[in-house]
């Protein structure tokens, strides 16, 4: 029995970046010889187990054959004559097909080496195409190194789409599609899991809502870069330069998606997008299953984000609406996270990285200065039942409109 360290860690060592994880490939061995060593079985479509005093994860080497359509479709053989070169070359990038044994001697057998040198992610052999949620996988791993200044192989971008064109895209769930899009968000480039979609096709498949914005055009004068596509991805790569959040990188990837729907017609205008697209939002949560504190922040930055831009136009009354609609006096939070959103948004347009978003400031004071209201003073100045809210909300659009008129706009 021969154990190495495989994948990830391997590729991360090598690249001189962090790892979270490391998995091991068993080489000459059985499911009982681990058993009877202590291992724990856990692996339910092919054998993994976890070490007896590390829980780390041991899979015993295999191979696989494409059965049926989907990346499940596969039968896999393992017994002790699968050597370490055949468990490799089923993986999906070279820079992943590599291994390390206990003594630190390194394993590469197809060229992950070269390609880290060279900064491509290139597929590990022709079987690339049956697993459809490689496609995921390459544009999550582009997220992850591109600020290393890796790119997808020519020749591995053209069976990303020779995928899409398959049909097979379609048959992976809703948890996968999210849970590689998740991953994508805790990347250094969020933006690129998006564009590398884009790039092959496959963003119509797995978020048309996103690729519907692409070749919009909007008004140059408040967007020089014109294409609403672009737009997004400039707004989710500044949202990723001020927040490692994922929900508010989530949010800033849809705040626009009511232009997809905005006809030809009204264009560049895209006066009812802030409306259009809440039920756009919805019906995408809901097909994804994303988490609530996801849908909740992206609901309320599309459907706000133009007035806190306008903030400084606003009356007092419609401030405090807007802080309403929040709900920010019990999930203060919240308020942060649709403000750092809107300033991504700001910004994320072609020559305005660097401008100055003073509405941020101004509506947080305004929160403050709202918040300072104390409802207990105002039930101890007599006010009770639904009159105590009416003098509750005129007290805090008084000291709203304090702020707005001592307020020093650049």
């Amino acid at each position: 029995m021969q154990t190495y360290l495989v994948g990830g860690a391997v590729r991360d060592k090598l690249l001189n970046i962090q790892s979270y994880d490391q998995d091991w490939v068993v080489v000459g061995s059985t499911p009982q010889a681990l058993i009877k060593l202590g291992y724990q079985a856990v692996g339910k479509d092919f054998p993994v187990f976890l070490h007896p005093t590390t829980h780390q994860e041991y899979a015993l080497a295999r191979t696989e054959r494409k059965s049926g359509s989907g990346y499940t479709g596969f039968d896999c053989y393992f017994a002790q004559d699968v050597t370490l070169e055949e468990d490799l070359i089923r993986r999906d990038l070279t820079i992943n097909a590599m291994a390390e044994d206990p003594s630190g001697k390194l394993y590469d057998p197809y060229g992950g080496q070269e390609d880290i040198k060279n900064k491509l992610l290139r597929h590990v052999s022709d079987a690339f195409v049956e697993d459809p949620l490689r496609v995921l996988r390459v544009a999550r791993f582009a997220a992850k190194l591109h600020h290393l200044q890796f790119t997808v192989a020519k020749e591995t971008q053209q069976l990303m789409t020779n995928i899409v064109d398959s049909g097979e895209l379609e048959t992976l769930t809703a948890e996968r599609v999210w849970q590689e899009w998740q991953k994508s968000l805790l990347t250094a480039d969020p933006q690129i899991f998006i564009h590398v979609l884009h790039k092959c096709s496959a963003l119509s498949v797995i978020i048309p809502e996103l690729q519907r914005l692409f070749g919009v055009p909007q008004t140059e004068k408040w967007h020089p870069e014109i294409d609403t596509g672009i737009h997004t991805l400039m707004v989710a790569k500044r949202a990723a330069q001020l927040t490692t959040e994922p929900a508010i990188r989530f949010a800033a990837q849809l705040h626009d998606v009511g232009k997809g729907v905005t006809p030809e017609e009204e264009w560049p205008s895209h006066k009812m997008h802030c409306h259009s697209g809440l039920n756009i939002i919805e019906k995408l949560c809901q097909r994804l299953r994303v988490p609530n504190q996801y849908k909740e922040l992206a609901l309320h930055v599309c459907k706000q984000h133009s007035n806190i831009h306008r903030a400084k136009e606003l009356k007092a009354s419609t401030l405090l609406r807007v802080l309403d609609s929040f709900d920010v006096w019990r999930k203060p939070q919240i308020l942060q996270q649709v403000l750092i959103t809107c300033q991504a948004d700001s910004q994320g347009r072609l020559g305005h990285d660097s401008t100055p978003y003073p509405q941020r400031d101004y509506v947080e004071a305004v929160y403050q200065e709202a918040l300072a209201v104390n409802v207990q003073q105002v039930i101890q100045d007599g006010f009770s039942g639904k009159h105590i809210r009416e003098e509750l909300n005129k007290r805090r659009v008084e000291a709203i409109d304090k702020v707005k008129q001592n307020w020093l706009w650049d």
